[in-house]
């Protein structure tokens, strides 16, 4: 690995090199064709060295190597994981499997984690765009039986953020993660016939290192949200705002606590503190539209997240710029399926944030489940959605339904 002092060196070495670009007027006409955009790197590497300096676009085979050796990689999908040795390829189209959990602090890490977020991300063979579909995590599906060696499960319905608690029980660390998401894999294939060519673990918590490290984020938020785990009462001390109670049909009753006031997040252009980003994307209970507002709103903040890594006074910025890395690092975990992480980088490096595009499931609303009134099911638009991208028709699919693609 590359030390800490040569990484940042080899970084001011190319800040150096490049600057002169930013006043070359040919330079500027490319720039504006095309602007680096840094979710890729969330969703295949965790920490894609893209260094822009003066406007300068420079991909570092150094930094490149030091970024891709600070990502934490595990075999997350058996059947991924059995592809390597094979003559595997970054070429055709890609799909991969982002999980987020948000644990509780100091979980019992033997206890069964429910995925909080679920993503699939379609690459289409030309790899020229990407597109992010949220599956909601209280879809009521089928799950495969599963054995993991542990525990064996005969198979049955649950909604579908309950695949990866279930492949995972009785096991820890590495097992529960692989297990868990395996299974997960498993119950998109059995129900939707989806399959993964990689996959990638989220940890949001982890995310906060990464705003500390930036001082905050700046993001719109685009309607009032109230926290319902963070208050304050009338001496200014934290306090929860609201008790929980189970509501009996899969929702939750909130209770008011008197004299906390809950924290509230208004609608308009703000900076959000590194507390206040964590737990502004947390949020589901106090929205209307539950569990797709928070959907929306993490994908609002993983964009801005990373708009505001791409500045210039992040990427002029050695010493900052590792330490991002290195957060983003420790805060993801990556099965690549037999493939270099390099690779994914380069093949994905015509992404932008113009074609990185957000989908609607069930055009952002609940859609009942008829076997399950408390779960959800997907609606006949969405299910024609995930057979295109089962078939690699998805830019055709999406021609026809823009209004799917969220702003």
């Amino acid at each position: 690995m590359t030390s800490d002092a040569s990484l940042e060196q080899e970084l001011r070495d190319v800040f150096q090199r490049h600057e002169h670009l930013a006043d070359d007027p040919a330079f500027s006409l490319r720039r504006s064709r095309k602007d680096p955009w840094w979710a890729r790197s969330l969703v295949v590497a965790g920490a894609l060295m893209m260094i822009v300096a003066g406007g300068a676009f420079v991909a570092k085979d150094a930094v490149i190597g030091y970024a891709t050796s600070n990502v934490k990689q595990e075999d997350l999908i058996v059947s991924a994981a059995e592809q390597q040795g094979r003559h595997v390829t970054i070429s055709g189209a890609k799909n991969i499997l982002l999980m987020g959990i948000d644990p509780r602090p100091g979980q019992d890490e033997s206890e069964a984690i429910r995925s909080d977020s679920i993503i699939i991300l379609h690459i289409p063979a030309s790899h020229d765009s990407a597109y992010l579909v949220s599956i909601p995590r209280d879809t009521w599906v089928k799950i495969p039986k599963f054995d993991n060696g542990k525990h064996s499960y005969a198979g049955g319905h649950d909604k579908i953020n309950g695949a990866f608690a279930i492949g995972g029980l009785d096991t820890t660390g590495k097992e529960q993660r692989k297990f868990g998401v395996t299974l997960l894999a498993d119950t998109i294939k059995e129900n939707w016939g989806v399959t993964f060519d990689a996959a990638a673990i989220i940890d949001f918590t982890g995310f906060q290192n990464v705003v500390n490290v930036l001082g905050g984020v700046d993001m719109y938020v685009d309607q009032e949200v109230k926290s319902v785990h963070i208050g304050h009462d009338a001496k200014g001390e934290t306090k929860v705002p609201y008790l929980q109670r189970d509501n009996g049909t899969g929702g939750t009753t909130l209770i008011p606590i008197s004299g906390v006031t809950p924290q509230t997040y208004h609608v308009g252009f703000q900076h959000l503190e590194p507390w206040q980003a964590l737990d502004y994307v947390r949020q589901r209970e106090t929205l209307p539209n539950s569990d797709y507002d928070r959907q929306r709103h993490q994908q609002q903040f993983i964009k801005a997240l990373f708009k505001q890594i791409l500045s210039k006074d992040v990427l002029t910025d050695p010493v900052k710029l590792k330490k991002i890395l290195d957060v983003i690092g420790q805060s993801m975990t990556i099965d690549s399926g037999g493939i270099g992480l390099d690779d994914w980088i380069f093949a994905m490096k015509g992404i932008t944030g113009d074609n990185l595009l957000t989908v609607k499931t069930n055009n952002g609303t609940f859609f009942s489940s008829p076997q399950n009134p408390a779960a959800e099911a997907l609606d006949p638009t969405t299910l024609a959605l995930l057979d295109a991208i089962r078939t690699n028709t998805v830019q055709d699919f999406m021609s026809q339904h823009t209004a799917l693609i969220s702003s």
